[in-house]
Order: structure tokens, then sequence, then C-alpha cells
């Protein structure tokens, strides 16, 4: 039987321009090479799996003018885990080793992953060497924390700062993935599967292999990912707040306790409500909706119920929701307290009528004044 290798290294970039959302980046070191403008010491930060380690190793083939295959990258590439390598002694180790030059190729690339980890001793060590390192030696430090990374660390090197990608563009590289596969793909299944992976891509391939593993006849559909992930579908919070906002109570926590039964939290409810009225805020102007990181689909079900509910129900009922939010884990009958706000949602409406009957008019405060 055939090993199974997993998409984040079956499809680990090859070149700069593989590396999905981080132009800013490869344009910089592209440029660089060419121009033999390259600094000795580099430091890449960023989130996790948005291409650090990536770009280091195709940075270091670069400039040595190496390809995948070629058997010279072992010897000109070093690879340390400062994680499990993070004494004095792991650095003193290292030093030693740049003392000789590389017998293929110009340059012997450095590169240490999750830097921040090395001890503060370990950092000193390597203060000198990576300032005035030799000339045919590249430090990449790596990391995920770079405030963690002391100060005069960081003044030697040049700092490179990846992005948080694209929910877009993990969308776009999920579906050119399944396409190589020959997987049929919703856009709703994989622009969920971007959104739970938060910016990180290889987080976004590992859920995209569970899923394709979960599903039967190399079909992704929406259904099987909310499912498989555990995501509440977004048709539940349209048809609460259509429920609320009619005043029908009764619909709201009949839908809630549904909820419940298939094993979802109240407080992802809560949080995951106030989120819905965020996007319909967002929706009611036509500047911000870009700020909506939905499918299309879903985009036009957001604009139409955007237009059904009036601004100042959707201020009211988030204001209640982030209060919900804020003091549930306190609460001890978390249920109720959550029925409690969407009973204050369903009544709203009526609340915010009652105000704007009670409140005198302009006109008569100025006659009582005068």
């Amino acid at each position: 039987m055939e090993q199974f290798v997993v998409s984040a290294r079956k499809y680990r970039p090859l070149g700069f321009a593989e590396v999905v959302g981080q132009e800013h980046i490869t344009t910089t070191l592209k440029n660089a090479i060419d121009n033999n403008h390259l600094a000795q010491a580099l430091l890449f930060c960023g989130p996790r799996g948005v291409g650090k380690t990536t770009c280091a190793r195709i940075l270091a083939r670069m400039v040595n003018g190496f390809d995948e295959s070629s058997s010279s990258n072992n010897l000109n590439i070093y690879e340390l885990d400062a994680a499990s390598n993070n004494s004095v002694d792991d650095i003193r180790n290292l030093i030693d080793q740049v003392r000789y030059p590389p017998q293929q190729g110009n340059y012997k690339v450095y590169i240490i992953d999750e830097v921040h980890m090395l001890s503060n001793a370990a950092f000193n060590a390597f203060l000198k060497t990576l300032e005035e390192p030799p000339e045919y030696a590249i430090f990449i430090l790596a990391t995920t924390e770079k405030h963690k990374v002391i100060p005069t660390i960081l003044s030697r090197c040049q700092i490179f700062d990846f992005n948080r990608i694209q929910v877009s563009d993990i969308t776009y590289h999920l579906k050119k993935i399944a396409e190589k596969e020959d997987i049929a793909a919703e856009d709703e299944a994989l622009h969920l599967i971007a959104q739970k992976a938060d910016g990180a891509l290889r987080d976004a391939l590992s859920i995209f292999d569970l899923i394709v593993t979960f599903s039967s006849g190399n079909t992704i559909t929406y259904k099987t990912t909310i499912d498989n992930l555990h995501i509440l579908d977004y048709d539940y919070y349209f048809q609460v707040t259509e429920q609320l906002v009619g005043e029908d109570l009764s619909g709201a926590l009949l839908t809630f306790d549904e909820i419940l039964k298939k094993g979802f939290d109240g407080h992802n409810f809560v949080t995951g409500l106030c989120e819905h009225f965020r996007n319909l805020l967002v929706c009611k102007d036509n500047a911000t909706i870009q700020l909506l990181e939905v499918s299309e689909t879903v985009k036009e079900k957001y604009r139409t119920q955007a237009n059904a509910v009036p601004i100042s129900y959707l201020l009211s009922a988030l204001n209640l929701g982030s209060q919900c939010d804020i003091s549930y884990k306190g609460s001890k009958n978390q249920r109720l307290h959550v029925e409690l706000v969407l009973m204050k949602m369903a009544h709203l409406k009526s609340a915010i009528q009652l105000a704007g009957q009670t409140t005198p008019s302009t006109e008569g405060v100025k006659k009582k004044v005068s």
C-alpha cells in the first residue's frame, strides 16, 4: 500500500512564486538575491503555519543555486529546533560548525526554528557570531513570538513580519489542490475550512485532509464539513435572528434547545450570535461589506437579512449579547442565562418603539424651557 503523504508536505512550495499570501516577503527576498543585497542574519516572525520555514528553505536553495532534488542541500542547509536544543552547548556546537566553509555551493545556511525558546545564556553566546559571521554563512531565525527574542538579537537581524493568510487566498489554494486530487468540493465547504484555519495555511491543509478522509466518494460538501468540524450552521443564526426580530420568543427558545441537544455549548452560541449581528451591521454599508469573510452565497443572505433588521435593534442586541458573553462563565445556571438574553432580545423591538414614543419631542422641551 502506498504511504499517504499529508497535503502540507505534498504541496509544500518549492519556489517563492508558490508561497501563498506573503508577496511582500517573497518579492523582497527575491530582489535581495538578484541585487546581491541579502543580509547575513534574517529574522522571520509571524503566526504558525504561514510559511516561515518554507521561505527559509527556498531562500537557502536559491542562494546556492540548488534545486529541490539536489543532494547538496543536506550539506549546505542546517536546521536546528531551538525548542529542544536551547542550551549554551547547543549554540556552541553550531558556532563550531560555522567555522568550516561549505564543500559545495557558496553558502552554508543555518535555519533556527522557534528561536525565542533559546535561553538567555544561549542568546548571549550567539551574539558575536550573529553580528560578524563568516562571509559564507547566513542565519535565518524563525519565531512565532518576536517579543520574547532579546533586543540585542533583534538589532543584529533584518526582520521580516509574515502576515496571517487571508481567507480568500486559502480558499483559492484549497480549490487548486482539490482539482489536482480530483476531489469535488463545494465553495462553501472550502471557505469554512479556510475560516476555521484562522490564517494558517498548514492548519487549513490538515483540516482539508481530515474532511477528505471523513467524506465518501472524493466529495467535500458543506454539510459533511460542519458535521465533522462540529460547527454551528449559518442557517441557525439566520433563523434565530428572524425569530427574535419577529418577536417569536417560543421559536427562538426551541431553536436554542435544538442547538444544545446537538452538543453545542451555550457560550459558543452566544459568541456566534454576536458575530452574526456584527456581520449584519457590516452589511449595512457597501464600503464595509468587504470585511465579511464568507462565501458569496452566504454574503447574499447577510445582505437580505441586513435590509430587514434596523440598526437600532442590531446595536442593542449586540450590547446584550456582549454582556452575556462576559458574564456567562460566572453564571450558576448558564442555560437560563442565555435564555434570559434571548427573551430580552425578543422584546427589544417593542422596547425601542416604546422608548421612541415616551421620549419628549424637541419642540416640547423648548416650550418647557421657555
